[in-house]
């Protein structure tokens, strides 16, 4: 029994002991704070998007037979007019000569039948049949001719040639078998879907207008040096989604940006008076933000605090803190509610800019 109440007394001497050692080390460590910021700044949102060429055509042939001449590659540049594509024109050619000759036989017979008509040895409905003979014979050449012209396709502007559609030269082709596609990229229409609380949001607020400027930023994480302007929003909303597409016009003067990229875009929305505090500072559970608030006794006290907005490093604080609160920056797990610990301060824009820099290297 004596022996029971000794290790009693010594493990309450180890455990008090590890206590203070504890208490001891976090009074020792010295811990980073900072304030949140109350400013005017502009938040974005970003939405994934799909970039398409205001002209993306298919090209197709509007004749049949052998593909006789390819004049471009793919990915080339062409002008409008420019020809791209031949079909063997030779049965073409045998028509459209037929079609002429027919056309001088059928302008003969009409001569001679008018000749006779004002000798008054014809009838005049004998004149009218051979006027009708010769404009159908017109007509028909004419046809001969268009048909002739659909053996060269030509580029209808000024584009990009895409990929051919297993064509080559001595491929027999049917009507209507597609060649290749054009792309006119010197605009671009890029589509994004929004949520239709932001959608609200975007046409009630009265700066509408000027947060109809939008940014793009490239797959390889670099802005697009143009703005564009959302120009149109579709009539329907996805029920699936629950989204709503927005269309933005990019001028696209290096023919930067190509058909079928995809990217984000970045849709800014001027905000006054937002309460700003670095991302590091706030720790969640169950689902829920909070931050550690050191008192004026240095007692770290854990506050809830409610997220209006996020950017890169950053929340935008709807409730919960202060720009006269010190809130905890580093070591967040080192510490529970209640403790008292010593600390430094630093700006909340030198914290900021420390992220900038390690994000950077």
């Amino acid at each position: 029994m004596k022996n029971l109440i000794i290790l009693t007394a010594l493990a309450g001497l180890i455990l008090t002991a590890c206590g203070h050692k504890e208490q001891h080390e976090q009074e020792a460590t010295t811990f980073l704070v900072t304030n949140a910021v109350q400013t005017d700044t502009i938040l974005y949102q970003t939405y994934v998007c799909q970039i398409r060429s205001i002209q993306h055509i298919e090209l197709r042939a509007l004749e049949k037979g052998y593909l006789q001449h390819i004049y471009v590659d793919e990915g080339k540049s062409v002008k409008k007019g420019q020809l791209l594509f031949q079909i063997l024109p030779v049965v073409y050619q045998a028509e459209a000569q037929k079609a002429h000759a027919e056309v001088s036989f059928a302008e003969i017979e009409y001569l001679n039948t008018k000749a006779l008509a004002d000798s008054n040895i014809v009838s005049k409905n004998e004149l009218a049949l051979a006027k009708a003979k010769l404009e159908k014979a017109q007509a028909d050449y004419q046809l001969a001719k268009a048909n002739l012209g659909f053996t060269e396709i030509r580029a209808p502007f000024d584009g990009i040639v895409g990929r051919f559609n297993d064509v080559r030269t001595g491929s027999l082709l049917d009507e209507g078998e597609l060649l290749t596609t054009l792309s006119d990229n010197a605009k671009m229409w890029v589509y994004f879907n929004v949520p239709e609380a932001e959608y609200i949001n975007y046409t009630t607020e009265k700066n509408s207008q000027a947060r109809s400027h939008v940014r793009l930023q490239m797959a390889n994480h670099e802005m697009f040096d143009q703005d564009g302007i959302i120009e149109t929003i579709e009539s329907d909303f996805n029920n699936e989604t629950g989204n709503i597409a927005f269309r933005a016009t990019f001028n696209n003067p290096n023919r930067l940006l190509r058909h079928g990229q995809t990217g984000n875009i970045y849709m800014y929305t001027p905000v006054k008076g937002a309460t700003l505090i670095p991302q590091s500072a706030t720790y969640e559970v169950l689902d829920k933000k909070f931050v550690f608030v050191v008192n004026k006794d240095n007692i770290v006290q854990a506050q809830e605090i409610h997220i209006e907005n996020e950017m890169p490093h950053i929340y935008n604080v709807s409730s919960g803190i202060s720009p006269s609160d010190h809130i905890l920056v580093e070591g967040i797990r080192k510490v529970k509610n209640g403790d008292k610990i010593n600390f430094k301060q630093k700006t909340f824009y030198a914290i900021l800019h420390e992220m900038q820099n390690l994000k950077a290297e």
